[in-house]
This record gives structure tokens, C-alpha cells and sequence, in this order.
């Protein structure tokens, strides 16, 4: 078995157009739904979600400003589930 390539820290925000955004989110929809992986590139670099990824949804407000987080999150080892996508 091959080792796996270290991956940087990253920590990016893309914003999108809403037509773009709501594609990109059925998509995601659309694989969760079939237990499917869902890949998606986020500045340049492609991310594959495995099914079993954990999802939750994260409300933070802090004076004026409320923020909505739909995450995925799952481990970089192979066999379970930890990482961050912003929605």
C-alpha cells in the first residue's frame, strides 16, 4: 500500500454566485442522498467527501454579525470520517 502525500493546512472562503452555489448544493444534495462520495474544487485544489463523512450545521452571531456553516467533516486516514467545507 502506498503512503498517503502529506497535505497542507488550508483555511479558504470562496464565495460564489447564488446560481453557482445552489448547483454545487444539489450536488452535494444529491450524493448524500444516494451514499455517494461528492468531489468539488475549492481554489484550485479537488477534495473527495466520502460518503461517510459527518455532517452538522454550525450557528455562531457575534455582535452584528450571525454566520451559518453547513460541514462536512471527516479524517484523512482511509478508514473513517473529519475535514471542514463551508456552504
Amino acid at each position: 500500500m502506498a503512503a498517503q502525500k502529506k497535505k497542507r493546512k488550508r483555511d479558504i472562503e470562496k464565495n460564489y454566485p447564488v446560481k453557482q452555489f445552489v448547483k454545487k448544493l444539489r450536488r452535494l444534495a444529491d450524493c448524500i442522498e444516494q451514499g455517494q462520495k461528492f468531489q468539488i474544487q475549492v481554489a484550485g485544489e479537488r477534495i473527495s467527501i466520502p460518503a461517510t463523512a459527518i455532517i452538522n450545521i454550525e450557528h455562531e452571531r457575534s455582535g452584528s454579525v450571525e454566520e451559518l456553516e453547513f460541514q462536512l467533516r471527516w479524517s484523512l486516514e482511509k478508514s473513517s470520517s473529519s475535514h471542514k467545507v463551508k456552504k
